[in-house]
């Protein structure tokens, strides 16, 4: 895939699309074929860090212990000392609020088997759950202003059951040049991920909140 063809089907999706009272997302919408998702090899969960971002800040909530309850309040929107969990642990809609505002959940490596008693149960289902492999599991002595600036910029590709992958790869405000950037990067590193690498891609399309998709060309 070239950046000249990403660049000119985006420019498509602004041209055809209506001009709304918001800055619309961009989503990348990979279709796949070939794949056996019962394959535990097939089933594709990468976490990239944007190389232009996001074009927005990301909402993170800290689930800490005394080590990292200052530098957390530093760096983050919310932070949930683990004494305070127990006021959650009974209030499920308190909690599907939470799960619906954060994009990311960071939780103190030490302290998780606290944070999956308490918030497992609601933000399992939903994908928000601390996970090691976006780097939201962290030490006691965590330097969490670096770890901040990557989360910022952070999206997670999984294949779903109807064997797509969609991801937001920025926003209206963003450049063509640096979205297309974004477009090439995911799919590029989601390819070698791939057991047939492109051949296992089916169509590739890029999208606004609420537009119709543009498929991009694979040439």
């Amino acid at each position: 895939m070239q950046k000249q063809e990403i660049i000119k089907s985006l420019k498509e999706l602004r041209d055809n699309s209506k001009k709304r009272n918001f800055s619309q997302t961009f989503d990348l919408i990979i279709n796949l074929q070939q794949l056996d998702l019962k394959k535990l090899e097939h089933k594709i969960e990468i976490f990239m860090s944007l190389p232009k971002g996001k074009g927005r800040k990301q909402k993170i909530c800290a689930l800490v212990g005394n080590e990292l309850l200052a530098e957390a309040k530093k760096n983050f929107e919310a932070v949930i000392h683990e004494k305070e969990f127990s006021k959650y642990q009974t209030n499920k809609l308190e909690l599907k609020k939470m799960a619906k505002k954060f994009d990311w959940f960071l939780a103190q490596a030490t302290i998780m088997p606290k944070v999956a008693t308490t918030f497992g149960k609601v933000l399992g289902p939903r994908g928000k759950m601390p996970n090691p492999k976006a780097g939201c599991l962290v030490p006691p002595n965590a330097n969490l202003e670096i770890i901040k600036e990557k989360l910022e910029n952070t999206i997670r590709v999984g294949v779903k059951n109807d064997a797509t992958i969609r991801c937001s790869i920025g926003n209206e405000g963003m450049s063509d040049e640096d979205l297309a950037e974004n477009v090439y990067y995911v799919y590029s590193n989601l390819v070698h991920a791939l057991p047939s690498e492109e051949n296992n891609v089916k169509q590739v399309l890029v999208k606004m909140t609420m537009s119709k998709p543009v498929e991009v060309s694979k040439r």
